[in-house]
């Protein structure tokens, strides 16, 4: 279970750039994930061997400078509310401003880690300047140049130190189901469809609980937690349309399940907000069941349905392996069959393959379709081999891994999915020298 580490500050003073130097570094080694990562917002990092989650919430701030000051009061109580610490950016150039002193303010009365960051401290003067950022009464402050790193070591090295110790807990062995998706896709309802009672009355009194609910569920045989997203309430100061805040609270539900059911509503599509959740579950290599809610709304012939699955799974591209359900929470219509798929899903993630297996399998075709030589030096790929992690990871054996391009390790990873279900799993190929 990774901390949860939001970055706050006002618009244009470099909390992206930041960011993006925090995931790239990881990202770029230990888990050079395939495909195109699709938004920036949200990622992974390590810091001396100490995995955290990271929110940006500067790409969630849209409008006008007025809209500004209240929509990042906003994001830094959410941020507060959610996150394990917080770093709070400012910047040398334009030294303290008004809007500065009211995140401040907020952070002074915060009992987690907070972090006073100023940026664009690239030289002597600009170092001895910083010293006003004192009067924000935060105490100690940390200066960096996220253009090109400098200080950064120095401000994780705090950070990592400070954040809590989250226990790994292992109080039962139930598959984690969660429902998550934007607000109003009818989540609420497709739980309530399932149980069969409104176990979620939502209700805006102040104290309702901020964690995820979990039920128990037994079906067809199977026990499992149902963990629901949308039978928790905002704060009432947080505005629903607000997209941070469901991606906030999907971070959360997402990371701790095993299988996330993605629910979108028909008359929307697979949206941009659907879309973030989407690689959200897939970048923590989460099992995944794609549900397109109130498709009884919709206008619809015989065609409909491949049409708007076509659609989705371009969206979806490189990893279209996902299973796509078309379902009605008001009819109940098809809700069980997306129960059954998701334990369908939750076995393919946990599912072994034999070395042996593997071996006789993909070795031929390795031979007639090796990896294409780069500077005239031939990948030979002895061996492959599954390895022991909780989600499907496979290593390759070879004596060059550090020419096989993405392409190709794409093409190794159709292979498996040819041969073996891994429907709905996203899967990591590794190359490994010999």
């Amino acid at each position: 279970m990774s901390n949860i580490v939001a970055i706050v500050g006002r618009p244009n003073v470099g909390k992206s750039t930041f960011f993006n130097r925090l995931i790239q570094r990881r990202e770029a080694i230990v888990d050079a994930v395939s495909g195109v990562t699709r938004d920036r917002h949200y990622g992974k990092s390590d810091w001396n061997g100490k995995e955290f989650s990271l929110i940006d919430t500067g790409g969630y701030v849209k409008g006008s400078d007025d809209i500004f000051e209240a929509e990042i009061d906003k994001q830094v109580e959410l941020a507060i509310d959610e996150a394990d610490a917080i770093i709070f950016m400012v910047d040398v150039e334009s030294g303290v401003t008004g809007m500065d002193e009211d995140v401040a303010k907020l952070l002074r009365k915060v009992n987690k880690p907070v972090f006073l960051v100023v940026n664009k401290v690239d030289n002597g003067k600009r170092a001895e300047d910083a010293v006003e950022f004192y009067s924000l009464g935060l105490g100690e402050y940390y200066t960096v140049a996220s253009i090109n790193g400098s200080g950064t070591g120095e401000l994780l090295d705090a950070l990592v130190e400070a954040l809590p110790e989250k226990e790994d807990v292992v109080e039962e062995a139930l598959p984690r189901f969660a429902v998550v998706g934007r607000p109003n896709a009818g989540k609420s309802s497709f739980i309530n469809a399932l149980i069969g009672e409104d176990r979620y009355i939502v209700t805006d009194i102040a104290g309702t609980t901020r964690d995820s609910i979990d039920t128990k569920y037994n079906r067809f045989g199977f026990e499992f937690n149902l963990v629901d997203t949308a039978g928790i309430r905002r704060k009432s100061k947080v505005k629903e349309d607000l997209e941070f805040y469901s991606v906030m609270r999907s971070v959360r539900a997402i990371e701790h399940s095993d299988v996330c059911l993605i629910v979108l509503d028909a008359t929307r599509g697979f949206d941009g907000q659907v879309q973030n959740i989407f690689w959200l579950a897939e970048r923590n290599r989460k099992g995944i069941v794609v549900l397109v809610n109130k498709w009884d709304l919709v206008e619809k012939d015989h065609k409909s349905v491949k049409e708007f699955e076509k659609a989705i799974r371009q969206q979806m591209e490189p990893f279209t392996d996902v299973p796509i359900i078309f379902i009605s929470a008001l009819t109940k219509q098809r809700i069980f069959k997306a129960i059954e798929t998701a334990v369908e899903v939750y076995k393919n993630r946990t599912k072994k393959i034999k070395t042996s297996k593997l071996n006789e399998i993909l070795l031929p075709i390795i031979e007639n379709y090796p990896p294409p030589a780069y500077k005239a030096k031939y990948v030979k790929i002895k061996y492959v081999m599954q390895l022991p992690t909780p989600q499907p990871q496979f290593a390759f054996f070879c004596n060059l891994p550090q020419y096989v391009k993405d392409a190709y390790k794409r093409f190794l990873e159709n292979k498996i999915r040819d041969h073996f279900d891994f429907n709905g799993v996203p899967i990591s190929v590794y190359m490994r020298k010999k």
